[in-house]
């Protein structure tokens, strides 16, 4: 298992998390490729590393949310076309059928982005065991900037009053 940097979406580099470790390269899949794993697909080994990067980065809710939308456009673009009624009727349908499976892609997102995780060859539980640990290296850092914070006002206000 290879966990990767959690800074920005477009930096697509690996990192590892004890020193030697080797890191999989991360190869982001061609739109046609990406399309294929957004309905559902498997992608080559080849692109292991970047479905695990997918599912943890900080963005992967998102990312979560992008492709459910993806995956209402056929069913949606059926209902716009195909049922003979009225254009508002026809839009109503549609924005409820997005808002019912939206409800429920976000209601099974963790087992969703797990299961893509499997079938990318990791163990399951693996992404969120990536994103459990970047959340904690997150919450270490922000306690160390407040802690560093209130350290400066202290001295601020030692200073001030003259102690």
């Amino acid at each position: 298992m290879t966990p990767l940097r959690q800074e920005h979406p477009a930096d697509m580099t690996p990192s590892t998390a004890e020193p030697g470790t080797p890191a999989e390269p991360v190869v982001r899949p061609a739109p046609h490729r990406w399309l294929w794993y957004a309905f559902g697909g498997r992608l080559p080994a080849r692109h292991r590393s970047w479905v695990l990067y997918d599912t943890t980065t900080d963005s992967w809710w998102a990312r979560h949310v992008a492709r459910s939308l993806v995956q209402m456009t056929i069913p949606i673009a059926a209902v716009m076309t195909l049922i003979p009624a009225d254009w508002g009727l026809r839009a109503a349908c549609a924005g409820g059928g997005v808002f019912l499976a939206m409800i429920y892609s976000l209601a099974y997102m963790n087992e969703t982005v797990e299961h893509r995780v499997v079938k990318a060859g990791y163990p399951a539980g693996t992404a969120q065991a990536v994103r459990d640990r970047g959340s904690s290296v997150r919450q270490r850092a922000e306690s160390e900037r407040k802690r560093a914070a209130a350290a400066k006002r202290a001295a601020r206000y030692r200073d001030r009053m003259g102690r």
